[in-house]
């Protein structure tokens, strides 16, 4: 089990922001984490990466608890959050041999992972000069560069453009052919052409947790619902 999370909750002050979140994913599963702004998402992806603690329950990565193995989940974790922080005064290659130096990564992957996420036009860049479709880029390098098991992305393509969209959503099905993904999106269509099954969100809480198979069957069987109001409502002529 790549990751395991049982019972999560996570509270700010007098705001629950998860409330008891239980779900499971397996190796070499594209899974969608679908919810609205504010759902809970990102929250949940800081307490898996190791960037803030959970208020209660419990959770796994590759089978070592989060807390106990904090150092060692995180080695194991390639992580892009929602806005991605990079180091825009900093050339393409030279911010990835300094991510690759930090995790002590031997220097022969950059050219690789740089092939790999189409960065070799841009590899001798500053970052700061890049469209946002290749900065996305620059960062799924950056997350990818010591070949984790688990790939955790906060809403990675929000704010491409179609073109960048396409690319960046086939770099990610390329890659979780291999690993685990865990991606957060509040589009459906995102999730449809990405991901092998969908964990749905609302309010801190689970509401659905269905392969995509599933998912569209069900969408299929919606019920036609009737609105009724108080008031005649007219037509206006333009």
């Amino acid at each position: 089990m790549s990751i395991k999370v049982k019972k999560l909750s996570k509270v700010y002050g007098t705001q629950k922001a998860l409330t008891e979140v239980s779900f499971e994913i397996n190796k070499g599963e594209i899974v969608g984490f679908l919810g609205p702004n504010g759902a809970g998402k990102s929250t949940l992806m800081k307490i898996l990466s190791g960037y803030i603690p959970q208020t209660n329950g419990d959770a796994k990565i590759c089978n070592l608890d989060i807390n106990e193995n904090s150092i060692e989940t995180r080695s194991r974790i390639g992580y892009l959050p929602e806005h991605n922080p990079l180091y825009l005064d900093m050339y393409v290659k030279e911010y990835l041999e300094f991510v690759a130096d930090i995790y002590k990564v031997n220097r022969k992957y950059i050219d690789e992972m740089i092939k790999k996420t189409g960065l070799l036009q841009e590899q001798h860049k500053l970052i700061g000069s890049l469209s946002k479709g290749y900065r996305q880029r620059v960062g799924l390098a950056q997350a990818l560069i010591h070949n984790p098991e688990v790939l955790i992305l906060d809403e990675p393509t929000t704010g491409l453009d179609p073109n960048q969209l396409i690319e960046i959503r086939s770099l990610i099905k390329e890659v979780g052919r291999e690993k685990t993904v865990l991606l957060s999106t509040h589009i459906m269509q995102e999730v449809e052409a990405i991901c092998d099954r969908v964990i749905i969100i609302n309010k801190g809480q689970i509401v659905a947790n269905k392969t995509i198979v599933e998912l569209q069957k069900s969408k299929g069987n919606r019920k036609l619902i009737t609105v009724e109001f108080d008031k005649k409502a007219e037509k206006k002529n333009s």
